[in-house]
């Protein structure tokens, strides 16, 4: 479980292909920034597993499944991520409640500048969008952010300059494609409608 409060960049030094699908190689940007061997860790909003913590680097495997449903699979090297440890006992929860489990990709469809904030638009597959709230919380690559509106199967929130110069979002261009995670509050209860009473 984790909070959508991230802890550092990294960037991907490269992939080595394994029997069960790749391995990535990742240099977090934050010296602070050491997991150990086992730990969970959220790259860009995947739930990830810490098979190999080296002091210059972080090695992951990826299954095809989330090679398929997310985005990572697609890092180059020299590509940025963000990252995040696992919530702990007594930390401090100020983001929302994200599982690390990605439920769809989305695309940037907007990038507007606002005074030093930025605003994007995020077009969501069909489905997904029943899930969202304006002024909810969702995860966009792994960052805990609230939706300001919904328009269809669109989605805009905004960063701060904190969030823009923290992750990688700043860095997002028009026709970018991102990890989403919807508030799980959202799904459980949409699931409880779905069953009707007990």
């Amino acid at each position: 479980m984790f909070t959508g409060l991230i802890q550092s960049t990294g960037e991907m030094l490269e992939s080595m292909p394994r029997a069960h699908g790749i391995s990535l190689c990742i240099h977090p940007l934050e010296a602070s920034f050491h997991p150990a061997l086992g730990a969970s860790v959220s790259v860009n909003g995947v739930c990830l597993t810490v098979v190999d913590p080296r002091p210059d680097r972080l090695v992951f495997d990826l299954s095809p499944e989330t090679r398929r449903l997310t985005t990572l699979g697609a890092l180059r090297p020299g590509g940025r991520v963000n990252l995040e440890s696992a919530l702990r006992v007594g930390d401090e929860l100020g983001g929302h409640f994200v599982s690390g489990h990605v439920d769809a990709v989305g695309q940037v469809r907007l990038r507007k500048v606002q005074e030093d904030c930025l605003v994007f638009e995020i077009e969501v597959p069909p489905g997904l969008e029943r899930w969202i709230a304006p002024k909810g919380s969702i995860a966009v690559d792994g960052v805990s952010l609230t939706v300001n509106a919904l328009r269809g199967r669109i989605f805009s929130i905004m960063l701060i300059p904190h969030t823009i110069h923290r992750t990688i979002l700043g860095q997002l261009e028009v026709g970018a494609a991102v990890n989403l995670e919807v508030d799980l509050l959202a799904r459980y209860l949409d699931r409880m409608r779905e069953a009707g009473p007990a």
